[in-house]
């Protein structure tokens, strides 16, 4: 993966700039030293790796703004850090960068029930946001796969969603309003405790731009009140393609469920020995979960057996209880780390049309072949959002390369059944230089003269989103 030269310049100045960093934080804010700042040196897209100049952790906005100022007169580049989950390496620093991470702020500002927001700082994780008004039966809607560590700084960054986006949409459905520091250190406010806000949508604009426009300190989110009740329903298939066929028919049939999630056999089997949830020995297995009352769930549920059973499956398994819903439920959410215990793998995030499913499934398999490499699909089948699991061994030479060759061709592929490169997971330094494939010349220009009216020195998240050659220009004249 190509990254720029470091700046020498600021290589050079490291002691001076580090002590200016000192100057406005508190003790322990501040991490310089080599050993301590590999911990900072990647995320988890582990397979790229590279300390930063140093790592800095601000507990306030005041305190961002601060930092933000000192690295923008000293010319140094920033990037911003949630808790580190990025998989497409949203958060990889360069040579010369400072990582900025949120963790320390981690605070509930405020809490609206009468109004349904929540404001909290945001290196709160995304699952401690729920859990800050379970109490009064409301929920905060997106749920990742990694909700348990991740935080609402990467989830708005990243726009990311979860398995229950279909019905409740992405961080962007449930972002009101950020407080926001741009390069220079100026704050500013964008959206707010409302609905909506008039003028340009500058929070549609932020929401999914990868920390380079700006780093969000706070986020104002829609919080709602929990459904009466939700059911899932396991079901088996013989076949991959039968299964994305299903799917395609239950959204055609306008159900819309809360969740459809796919898992194939090589991701059922993993998750079987990981967490032994009771899945069926099958090719292909979906998780549709309903919600609402009693009778909407039994209505909604009917409609949905019966295209199920049109496509002759192997088991139908409806929920009869809150532990067999979790029961149901474990696997799927055990699936990445189960994947982890017998191999190497990278990740994808490419979005499809639903209608084209079951082509694309199928164009997978023959890739898996063609590359010599397995592949384990466990995804949003609902909103189409692909996960493709490549695994590989890091230890074999050449086996990255060829894991990423094959990624690219999913990726492209994804793009060319009408869908895009990334549904949640960001393009970061992953798929950069993929850009191209989904983004002609023209729409690049226009997306880098955004970034450059909020960071005219191009500081902000170096080397990320945009092709190398595309933007070096602009680049070079901020060095």
């Amino acid at each position: 993966m190509d990254m720029p030269v470091p700046n020498q310049r600021v290589l050079a100045r490291k002691d001076h700039i580090v002590n200016r960093l000192w100057a406005v934080l508190s003790d322990g804010a501040v991490i310089s030293e080599i050993a301590e700042t590999r911990a900072y040196e990647c995320d988890a897209l582990t397979a790229y790796k590279c300390p930063p100049l140093a790592a800095v952790l601000p507990a306030s906005t005041a305190e961002v703004s601060a930092v933000l100022k000192i690295c923008h007169e000293e010319g140094v580049p920033v990037v911003p850090r949630g808790a580190g989950t990025s998989l497409a390496g949203g958060a990889l620093p360069t040579a010369d960068s400072v990582i900025l991470g949120v963790a320390r702020m981690t605070e509930v500002l405020e809490v609206d029930y009468a109004n349904r927001f929540i404001r909290v700082q945001t290196g709160r994780t995304n699952l401690s946001v729920s859990a800050a008004v379970e109490e009064e039966d409301f929920f905060y809607a997106p749920d990742p796969s990694s909700q348990l560590a991740c935080a609402i700084a990467g989830n708005v960054a990243m726009n990311s969603g979860g398995a229950h986006c279909l019905k409740y949409g992405v961080t962007t459905n449930n972002l009101l309003g950020v407080t926001m520091v741009l390069m220079d250190g100026s704050v500013v406010e964008i959206g707010g405790a409302h609905l909506d806000a008039d003028g340009y949508d500058l929070l549609g604009l932020v929401c999914g731009s990868e920390g380079q426009l700006g780093v969000v300190t706070e986020a104002t989110l829609r919080i709602l009140r929990k459904p009466e009740g939700a059911r899932p329903v396991l079901m088996g298939f013989d076949n991959n393609e039968v299964a994305g066929q299903c799917v395609s028919d239950i959204i055609r049939a306008g159900v819309l469920p809360v969740a459809i999630e796919f898992m194939d056999r090589p991701c059922i089997r993993a998750t079987e020995a990981f967490a032994k949830a009771g899945y069926p020995d099958c090719e292909a297995l979906l998780i549709v979960e309903v919600e609402g009352s009693a009778a909407e769930i039994d209505e909604q549920l009917g409609k949905i057996l019966e295209i199920a059973r049109q496509h002759n499956p192997v088991e139908l398994r409806e929920s009869g209880s809150d532990e067999e819903s979790a029961r149901i439920w474990l696997g799927r959410k055990s699936a990445f780390g189960a994947m982890g215990q017998i191999n190497d793998y990278m990740c994808l995030d490419g979005t499809i049309p639903v209608s084209s499913l079951p082509m694309v499934l199928r164009r997978i398999g023959e890739l898996s072949r063609e590359f010599g490499l397995d592949v384990g699909n466990v995804f949003h089948a609902g909103d189409g959002n692909m996960h493709p699991l490549i695994l590989f061994d890091a230890n074999k030479p050449g086996d990255l390369e060829l894991c990423e060759a094959m990624g690219a061709e999913i990726l492209k592929l994804c793009v060319e059944a009408g869908g895009c490169l990334t549904g949640e997971h960001g393009v970061g330094v992953e798929k950069r230089d993929l850009m191209v494939h989904q983004f002609a010349p023209e729409d690049l220009e226009i997306q880098m003269a955004v970034k450059d009216v909020f960071d005219p020195k191009w500081l902000l998240n170096p080397a990320k989103v945009f092709p190398l050659a595309a933007s070096e220009p602009r680049r070079g004249d901020a060095a």
